[in-house]
């Protein structure tokens, strides 16, 4: 009679667990589902071809080619000098060194500039690479200190990736006698790939949406950066001084619009490469 009674409290307090989850799980989606359809709406009217193909040239700041521009620059430079750096000190860490006082403090720093507010690394840029190496208000200096901001966030993420790996993919490629190199590069990251895209992503929309540390080092010029030194202004900056300075709120909620199909797409995209990444590794493991 006692086991029972027992069994039906726990069936009712994993009916009541499982209800609480979903309702918690439903009103999260559906207050993004309100933030997307707040911006959308008030977008509307300032959607068009001229806005996403125009430039900032009348006096309501419309227009917003240079920024997008800039932001894909921005994006695509930072990722290349940030993915592979931090790629190969996840896998360093992770593979070839063992646990330790080395290990233990790099984490921790590494943990602790994951957490930092991004406008201390701004004023860095500012006095390291603006001032002392001379690069001021440039791509390049926003490059930079953009790839400082997302540098933990990867590493970190491709470290947890690697190890969800089970330990057995590494021992029986050893066991087949290829190198810990091949096995790193063959087995172990392939299998981690899904989780490496999800930092990735992470560190997208982190460059796409900084605003501080961009302000003091990559500048706030309204034309597209032709070259390294170029200042420029990146969608997220644009968005910030159009609602700050109240020159157009309905430029500013366009904006808003097209900051978050970006994000959504790359989101969209990076998980199906994910995807497909993952079952090439499971035939090629398989194999």
């Amino acid at each position: 009679m006692m086991k029972s009674v027992k069994k039906h409290d726990r069936k009712r307090d994993e009916r009541f667990a499982f209800a609480v989850i979903k309702a918690l799980s439903l009103t999260t989606a559906l207050v993004l589902l309100l933030i997307i359809g707040y911006i959308t709406w008030n977008a509307i009217p300032a959607l068009n071809w001229q806005f996403v193909a125009g430039t900032p040239g009348d006096p309501l700041n419309t227009g917003i080619w240079p920024m997008a521009v800039n932001t894909l620059l921005l994006v695509v430079l930072t990722l290349a000098i940030a993915l592979p750096l931090g790629i190969l000190a996840a896998v360093y860490l992770k593979e070839y060194v063992r646990e330790g006082p080395f290990v233990s403090v790099v984490r921790s720093a590494t943990e602790n500039l994951a957490g930092m507010p991004s406008i201390i690394f701004g004023l860095f840029g500012l006095v390291f690479f603006g001032k002392m190496l001379g690069l001021g208000w440039s791509l390049a200096n926003g490059t930079l200190t953009a790839s400082i901001i997302i540098l933990p966030t990867i590493m970190r993420t491709t470290e947890e990736a690697l190890k969800s790996v089970p330990q057995s993919y590494r021992e029986g490629s050893l066991a087949l006698g290829a190198t810990r190199w091949q096995t790193v590069k063959k087995v172990v990251l392939v299998s981690a790939f899904p989780g490496i895209m999800s930092g990735l992503m992470l560190a997208i929309g982190r460059v796409v949406g900084e605003t501080a540390a961009l302000m003091f080092t990559l500048g706030s010029s309204d034309r597209v950066a032709t070259s390294l030194m170029d200042s420029g202004r990146t969608l997220a900056m644009h968005l910030y001084m159009l609602a700050h300075e109240g020159l157009s709120v309905e430029g500013a909620f366009a904006t808003a619009f097209v900051l978050v199909v970006v994000v959504l797409a790359v989101n969209v995209t990076a998980e199906m490469l994910a995807n497909r990444a993952l079952g090439r590794g499971g035939r090629q493991i398989g194999r």
